[in-house]
């Protein structure tokens, strides 16, 4: 449940008032004559005076008559889950807790354009993790490197959550935010399909071996191949494929990794993106569309998920906090696991947002946040937080308990899934990396470029806007 704020007066309302009033004032004095003018001019100054003293005050100015705490997040299930507790909040301290929600396609737009206000609209935001660079090196986060140890036992934080979720630079341990929502891609398949006895034997017959959830990417091409009967409109598989945001990147790095690629190497990009290997990955990752649906160069995570919610599709990977109404819709006909891997390398692409302060709040504004946060990460609140939609914890004997593994049929995946999570760039300029990967990668896919062009061309990109970012003053 979404909590809605109470209407406020805002800005533009002020200003309509002040400019009727300027009217209505400038029509009494122009009837003065000479005399009028003088007192125009004179009126003027001190009008504008009075406009600049209004509109100065933000609207967190005005007294409030309950003590909230505003927190912005993106639309989706655990944001629900959030706002649920947060009524718990509510009851044990006074404090009300409003969670905005955003559609994830303007959420990051939202959030740096009012971080581009005098004061923000919320004092936590629940941040995307490839965010922290921008937030901690521009100061818009609060740095909560002395405080956060004093809210939690920073050892009962999963390791790879402390370095990509929170962390700045990534195992520095400087910390400007806290986890909150944990997440990886994982893989979704028919469970249904998967027992039928027709397709385990036809299956068997064709490749030599049982069909079962692919565990290395050679296994998975063979399953996504043998489900692939475009003429009856069933398909192999759905990758996040789309050139919005970052579903492209985030769904072709974990091929990338598995094949020994990597984005970089001590943030040196050229001799390290453009190799055979990194290349191979991109021909592997464009040669699996062929069993998809039809679009499947294009398809964002939302769309790739359609895919498999349609009832045509075998398997597809996404992130684990989409899952929940696909176990709602599929009952014990779906099935979860890791994604696969390759020479015994298994590499996930990292998801899930920190709860970060702005610094562009009041300071008891900030104190009642760092309350709210010490107080989510207590053991027993991440346990209420386990049993919400996609509640997934950072905390490490929450996530080797049963009850977590219990909580969900998807759970189990998911905390494996963890101990492989990598993320893509997150310094300051990692909207320029992506924007570049973005156009690159998808014109690889369709068929403009070849795969060692577009990394070629990724490369040098990368190369120049790292070179002009630290030339500026980024480490």
């Amino acid at each position: 449940m979404l909590h809605k704020q109470k209407p406020r007066q805002g800005r533009k309302a002020l200003r309509i008032r002040l400019h009727i009033s300027t009217i209505t004032t400038s029509k009494w004095i122009s009837t003065l004559g000479t005399k009028g003018s003088v007192a125009m001019k004179r009126f003027n100054l001190v009008f504008l005076a009075l406009c600049a003293m209004m509109t100065s005050c933000g609207p967190t100015d005005a007294p409030e008559t309950t003590p909230t705490l505003r927190i912005w997040w993106a639309q989706w299930a655990p944001a629900d889950g959030l706002s649920e507790l947060g009524t718990r909040f509510t009851d044990e301290t006074g404090i009300q807790v409003q969670v905005h929600q955003i559609p994830w396609s303007a959420y990051q737009d939202q959030v740096f354009l009012n971080f581009g206000n005098r004061q923000t609209d919320f004092d936590i935001v629940v941040g995307d993790s490839q965010w922290i660079g921008r937030g901690a090196s521009r100061n818009l986060y609060l740095d909560l490197t002395e405080w956060l140890p004093t809210a939690i036992d920073i050892d009962t934080i999963h390791p790879r959550a402390a370095r990509y979720l929170c962390e700045y630079p990534a195992g520095s341990a400087r910390f400007y935010a806290a986890p909150c929502e944990t997440d990886a891609i994982g893989m979704i398949y028919r469970k249904d399909w998967f027992e039928d006895p027709k397709e385990r034997s036809a299956f068997e017959d064709r490749f030599g071996r049982p069909l079962t959830p692919p565990e290395t990417w050679a296994e998975f091409r063979e399953v996504a191949s043998h489900f692939y009967r475009p003429d009856q409109k069933r398909y192999g598989c759905a990758l996040p494929t789309g050139r919005g945001y970052d579903s492209l990147t985030m769904g072709f790095q974990m091929i990338l990794w598995a094949f020994g690629a990597n984005w970089e190497e001590d943030q040196r990009v050229q001799g390290v993106l453009d190799t055979p290997a990194a290349a191979q990955a991109l021909e592997f990752f464009i040669d699996l569309l062929q069993f998809a649906p039809p679009d499947a160069s294009n398809l964002d995570y939302g769309k790739a998920l359609e895919m498999f919610t349609n009832g045509s599709t075998a398997m597809a990977l996404n992130y684990f906090a989409f899952f929940p109404g696909i176990v709602s819709q599929f009952g014990d006909n779906v099935g979860f696991a890791q994604v696969p891997g390759r020479k015994g390398q298994r590499h996930v692409s990292l998801g899930g947002q920190g709860f970060s302060i702005s610094t562009k709040t009041s300071p008891e504004r900030q104190e009642r946040a760092k309350k709210f946060i010490a107080w989510f990460l207590q053991r027993d609140i991440q346990k209420a937080w386990i049993t919400k939609d996609a509640g997934f914890t950072a905390h490490t004997d929450i996530l080797k308990s049963e009850t977590f593994a219990a909580a969900s049929p998807y759970n189990k995946a998911f905390a494996q899934s963890l101990d492989h999570v990598k993320d893509f760039w997150n310094v300051p300029v990692f909207n320029e990396l992506l924007s570049v990967a973005q156009q690159h990668l998808g014109e690889a896919l369709d068929g403009v470029k070849a795969p060692e062009k577009a990394l070629s061309q990724i490369a040098v990109s990368h190369e120049r806007i790292l070179a002009e970012w630290r030339a500026a003053g980024g480490s």
